[in-house]
């Protein structure tokens, strides 16, 4: 590409050369001449041709690497939206197990203060059962206390009014 023909086929045909005394024979000149201007414009033409090809080949060439540079950046892109899903995803992770665990948290100190509260009440149900019973053992046994002194003075007061026959 960097170098330029100086020569066409027109400049061929159309160069003349001064005759001299002993010069070649005009007539084989000519027929060498044509012959050259036959080959020169093949490979002419198929120099251009082939500049045509190159310049189609290099535009191709470019094309390619444009998409290749689009696909490039879509596939940056596409691993950054990947990579951000994946981080939205795990935060999101972290976040529902932090969540679960404080949930599980609360319910466990819940059940524990449940269980607590239902001790407490057992154990208050229980001092309030044996206080129950020590108050009626204790009124049980002041009734038998007072049923025993009533019978103890009615057997006094019967043995006081009969007298005794021996």
């Amino acid at each position: 590409m960097g170098y330029l023909v100086a020569l066409t086929p027109m400049d061929i045909h159309s160069k003349e050369f001064n005759k001299s005394f002993r010069g070649y024979k005009e007539d084989e000149v000519d027929q060498f001449l044509d012959e050259i201007v036959v080959d020169f414009e093949k490979l002419y033409k198929e120099n251009i041709e082939l500049k045509e090809k190159l310049n189609n080949l290099i535009d191709q060439v470019n094309q390619f690497r444009s998409m290749e540079k689009a696909l490039k950046e879509t596939l940056v892109t596409a691993q950054k939206t990947a990579d951000e899903v994946i981080t939205v995803a795990q935060k999101k992770s972290e976040l529902i197990i932090q969540e679960a665990e404080e949930k599980a948290r609360q319910i466990r100190e819940e059940a524990n203060r449940a269980v607590i509260e239902a001790n407490r009440e057992y154990f208050e149900i229980k001092n309030q059962i044996k206080i129950l019973k020590s108050k009626i053992r204790s009124l049980l046994e002041a009734q038998i206390e007072q049923i025993e002194q009533i019978a103890d003075t009615e057997l006094s007061q019967e043995q006081i009014e009969e007298p005794d026959n021996d």
